[in-house]
This record gives structure tokens, C-alpha cells and sequence, in this order.
């Protein structure tokens, strides 16, 4: 049975460079000696068992890599628990997934039930973890189904309320995925790659992407643009993907310091703006090629061609997609594609992929876009109600969940306002029950349950919230 790892092993060159961090360098050699190390530990812990689900807390840096990878090489399902998720997020994500067992660095996480078992510790350079079993529960999946997957990754797209699915990837399509998106963005052994993202999001797509096609990871933990010039400098960087607010960062330096070894600079994670991506160009004599990344489908969209006269497109398909522009209405319809490396399932409620896309294989994006005619493909906006904070995705009716639980708030809307670095930020409209609360007490409460980029910038008292005919809440832009 395939195994990602074990494929990433067969193509590296141990004496190659792997990763960078600071004044840290690890080579394919040595990352691989770090995760057959960790790998055994976890199967003394986990003996004779497989697919189970493991939860990874862990920071995001160098020492993240090797353990995402043993938990992979071990042949359990990779979880990564966003550092940033409140305790309400982090409990949620365990009982949807009905984790089997955690790695965590914290001391007493509040979210692991008080029952749960310490296994053992592993300990990765200068940081330790604990490896523990959580009890049984019954999972809202059926166990049988996903395990003949051959499950490597389970991330949900943002919060795990609202309409978040737990997205499933096995190893076979993790690496059509890689495969097919390299075909753009053509990785190599002579790429050294700028890492700004947060690895719990992006992991098992984008490092393993990078790690199979030989190329050195730069990890940089500072994130102002003056410290990021910095590290392309000294790095000797050749390729970046990030988000636009990364890039804006980048050009705004002041001076005029350029970016000798850049190949390659993807933008992606929220839109990109005609005034960012001008700005860009103009400093670094590159233009920002926008791509569509989809935790569904891949990467299935670049725009390497004519990136600096059509900045705003994200491009056309990459030769193993195909795109298809459903009911358009003057030109408009829903983003729909197909193509290798998709998703094999939605965890809760359990769906195969077979029950999700259209009878010819087409994946419905919930992106609205068109189609111009030399097939460059520009999104229009969302049929769906995400919110996108700099890259981050918030589900408004998470946030609503949440102030509705507040005893002080009758009912709540919460939608999207443009911001010039974020791109947006939520912003909430809510109707009393008696004396209104203070912003401070919202505020304290959202922050209690949700992660800070979830939490509203500004809260209204209202009379009324807007809705349908049948009593449903309407957002802007909806009829």
C-alpha cells in the first residue's frame, strides 16, 4: 500500500539540503534519520495499529516537519490541530474526527478529556511532546470505509462548526495532487522556497509538495516585510507562495532592495488585488501569478501566463484540470472542476467523493467566476457565505453560534468588511435581549470560543437582522 513518505524517500538525495530555519540546516538524510526515529516510538505506542487518527498540536517550525512525517510514515492518519483554535474549536475537531491519540507540547491541554492516557514523551531537538491515547468514543463516520481509503490527512477548511467539512486525503491522492501541481509550479532540487504559512494549515499539501520534488524549505518565523527582504537575501530565495497581505509586506519596504534569485512568486489563499500585484512587479520585475488552491482539488488553477497584464485572474487550468463554468448568467456561473489528486471524502457527515461530484466527476467550488476568451479564469465572488481573513477562512455561522450563546444576544449576523491588509474581517450585527452588552463582553466571549482571526472587528446593536421569506438570516449579496 502506498505510502507518501516512503515516496518522498525514494527521490530525496541524502546529502541534499532539506530544510532551513534560522541558523538550523537539515539535510534529506538526516530529516529522514529524525522521522524512522519517531516513527518507531509512535508504533510502540500505537503496536499493530493502523489508520488510526492522530491529532498533531505542535509549533510551527523545523521540528514540525519530521513529526508530521512519522505520524505518516507510521501509517496513521495525520490531524493537525491549528494552535490558534480556541478550546470550544479544538474539542470540536476532536470529537468530530474521533481522534485515537494526540502529540501535543502543551502541559495539560483543557481540551483532552481528563481521562485521557500518557503514553510516552518524544522529543524532537529542543522540544518535547507528550504522546497520548485518548478513550474510545464512536465515530459519526463509519470506521471501515475510511480506513479502505488509506487515509493520510483529515484538515477542516476553518472552524469545525458551521458548515465545515472534515476533508479526507489518502495517499494516492496526495500524490497525484503534488504531481499535478508541480506541473506549474515546477519545484526542483534547485529551488529553495520561502515558508511564511501556517504549517497546520498548509502541511500535507505544500511541504510535501516540496519535499518530494527535492527542493530546500526556508522556514521564516518572522513575518514584517523588512524580515522577509531580509531572508530572500540571504537565502537566496527563488520561490514564494503566500498570501496577498505577504506580498504587499514584501513591496512596501522601504528602499530598493531587490530580489536577485526570484523565479517564482504564487499568490494565493485570499484575492489578489491589480494594486498589490502592480506594486510587485514594479519592485521586483516579476509579476504575481494568482493561483486557485482548494483543499478539495489541489491547485488547479495558475495564471503563469500573462500574469502581469491580467493580475487579478487565477489563471487558466493546469494541463491535468479541466474547468467548466456551470449556469452562467451574463457570463457568470459556479467554478466547477475535476481532475487528479481530489479529495476521497468528506468525514462529517460521511461522504465519498462519488456522492459529491456530478455524475462526469465535476467538483461544484461554490466559487462564482467567468471565462474570458482566451480561457483565463476570474472569480467573481462566493456562492457560499466564507469570509476571507488574509488567507484564513471564517464561517460566519460559527461566529453566529457563538454570540448566540451569549446570554444578552437574541440573535446575530455576521458577514464580511473589506479591509486593506486582511482583504476582509467579519464584523458582527446583533439584536439585544434586554441591556444590550458591551463590546468588551462580546468581544471576551468570542475570544473565549473562537480563534482571535475569527472574532469579530466591530459589533452593532440592531432592532431587526435582515431576512428571507421563510425566516432565514440574508447576508449582503444574497436575493
Amino acid at each position: 500500500m502506498l505510502n507518501i513518505v516512503e515516496s518522498i524517500r525514494a527521490r530525496a538525495v541524502p546529502g541534499d539540503l532539506a530544510l532551513v530555519h534560522g541558523g538550523r540546516e537539515v539535510s534529506y538524510g538526516d530529516l529522514f534519520t529524525q522521522v524512522d526515529a519517531l516513527a518507531a516510538q509512535l508504533c510502540l505506542h500505537f503496536p499493530g495499529e493502523d489508520k488510526l487518527r492522530i491529532g498533531v498540536q505542535f509549533p510551527t517550525g523545523l521540528d514540525y516537519v519530521p513529526i508530521a512525517l512519522a505520524v505518516l510514515a507510521a501509517g496513521l492518519c495525520f490531524v493537525p490541530i491549528p494552535d490558534e483554535l480556541a478550546v470550544t474549536e479544538k474539542t470540536e475537531l476532536l470529537e468530530r474526527t474521533a481522534l485515537d491519540g494526540v502529540i501535543v507540547v502543551e502541559a495539560s491541554p483543557l481540551w483532552l478529556p481528563s481521562n485521557a492516557e500518557t503514553l510516552g514523551h518524544i522529543k524532537v531537538n529542543d522540544i518535547t511532546a507528550a504522546v497520548l491515547r485518548l478513550p474510545p468514543r464512536a465515530p459519526a463516520f463509519p470506521l471501515d470505509a475510511f480506513a479502505a481509503l488509506n487515509p493520510a490527512f483529515i484538515r477542516f477548511s476553518s472552524g469545525t462548526t458551521g458548515k465545515s467539512k472534515g476533508v479526507v486525503l489518502s495517499h494516492e491522492s496526495l500524490l497525484a495532487r503534488i504531481r499535478s501541481a508541480n506541473e506549474g509550479l515546477k519545484i526542483g532540487p534547485q529551488d529553495r522556497v520561502l515558508w511564511v504559512l501556517p504549517m497546520a494549515h498548509h502541511f500535507a499539501v505544500s511541504i510535501i509538495l516540496y519535499l518530494y520534488h527535492g527542493a530546500t524549505t526556508i522556514i521564516e518565523e518572522k513575518h514584517l516585510g523588512e524580515d522577509l527582504l531580509r531572508a530572500v537575501h540571504e537565502q537566496k530565495v527563488t520561490v514564494m507562495y503566500g498570501s496577498p497581505v505577504h506580498y504587499r509586506q514584501l513591496a512596501s519596504v522601504p528602499g530598493d532592495l531587490d530580489w536577485p534569485a526570484l523565479r517564482l512568486a504564487v499568490a494565493t489563499a485570499a484575492a489578489l488585488d491589480e494594486a498589490t500585484a502592480q506594486q510587485f512587479l514594479a519592485r521586483f520585475g516579476y509579476p504575481l501569478v494568482q493561483g486557485l488552491g482548494i483543499i478539495e482539488v489541489g491547485l488547479p488553477l495558475l495564471n503563469t501566463e500573462g500574469a502581469a497584464a491580467y493580475p487579478e485572474s487565477i489563471g487558466k487550468p493546469q494541463p491535468a484540470y479541466e474547468c467548466l463554468i456551470r449556469d452562467a448568467h451574463e457570463g457568470v456561473g459556479e467554478l466547477c472542476l475535476r481532475g487528479p489528486g481530489m479529495f476521497d471524502a468528506y468525514l462529517d457527515p460521511w461522504q465519498p467523493r462519488a456522492t459529491i461530484t456530478d455524475s462526469d466527476g465535476w467538483f461544484a467550488t461554490g466559487d462564482m467566476a467567468k471565462m474570458d476568451g482566451q480561457g483565463r479564469v476570474f472569480l467573481c465572488g462566493r456562492s457560499k457565505s466564507l469570509i476571507n481573513v488574509g488567507g484564513m477562512k471564517v464561517f460566519p455561522e460559527e461566529v453566529e453560534h457563538v454570540l448566540n450563546a451569549h446570554p444578552k444576544v437574541v440573535r446575530s449576523l455576521v458577514e464580511a468588511l473589506a479591509h486593506p491588509l486582511f482583504g476582509e474581517v467579519p464584523v458582527a450585527r446583533y439584536i439585544p435581549g434586554g441591556t444590550p452588552p458591551t463590546v468588551a463582553e462580546l468581544r471576551s466571549h468570542c475570544r473565549e470560543h473562537l480563534a482571535s482571526y475569527k472574532v469579530p472587528l466591530m459589533f452593532s446593536a440592531v432592532e431587526t437582522l435582515p431576512t428571507t421569506a421563510s425566516g432565514k438570516l440574508l447576508r449582503r449579496g444574497q436575493h
